[in-house]
């Protein structure tokens, strides 16, 4: 395993929220991920010599003063329910300390794990918001734009986020604002799911 070194962010601030890089692996390889021309976000560079364990993160967040953030976010370089274990476990821990936490998510979940009730897990651990990227109003555009590891990777997401919204977890879709991408065709397919809706 490699060494952790100080290039490695595995929490990043902004907008009011912390924000944790937890994996840099992913079920999908989108053409306009952020991965394939830019080393991270705000000035941060998410990309990780190893991936930290549950007790690295605790770790790590036992030194902040959490009390500043709105919300706790699971997000970064990679898809975070590749490291579920890690999810719920720094996602319990946080709860226990009436932190909010957020998973931003490509909604593969269940294809990923596919031996588990990934809602039912993270809605007992205490998540409390879910943001689902949707970033196509179609399964051809879909696999087009974010190419996929899995088959029904679209069926798959939009199923995930019913699966949370029906959990009482505050659900949202995301859209990257792009050309090829129908606005307005994708805000009624998550108001038609009913969840809240969002452009990034």
């Amino acid at each position: 395993m490699a060494k952790k070194t100080a290039m490695d962010t595995i929490y990043y601030e902004a907008h009011g929220n912390l924000y944790l890089n937890i994996t840099n692996q992913c079920s999908a390889n989108c053409v306009f991920c952020i991965r394939d021309f830019s080393d991270g976000v705000y000035g941060y560079n998410l990309r990780l010599s190893h991936e930290p364990t549950d007790d690295e993160i605790i770790r790590e967040l036992e030194k902040l003063d959490l009390s500043k953030y709105k919300e706790v976010v699971f997000t970064g370089f990679g898809e975070p329910t590749i490291r579920l274990d890690e999810v719920l476990g720094v996602t319990h821990w946080l709860t226990e300390r009436n932190m909010a936490v957020r998973l931003d998510t490509n909604g593969h979940a269940n294809l990923i794990n596919p031996d588990r009730d990934v809602v039912s897990e993270l809605k007992e651990a205490g998540l409390s918001a879910v943001s689902i990227s949707l970033n196509a109003e179609s399964e051809e555009l879909y696999n087009k734009l974010c190419r996929p590891v899995y088959d029904n990777s679209y069926q798959a997401m939009l199923d995930f986020t019913r699966s949370a919204l029906e959990a009482g977890i505050q659900t949202r879709m995301t859209v990257v604002g792009m050309p090829e991408i129908d606005i307005e065709k994708c805000e009624l397919i998550a108001h038609e799911i009913g969840v809240d809706f969002h452009v990034r």
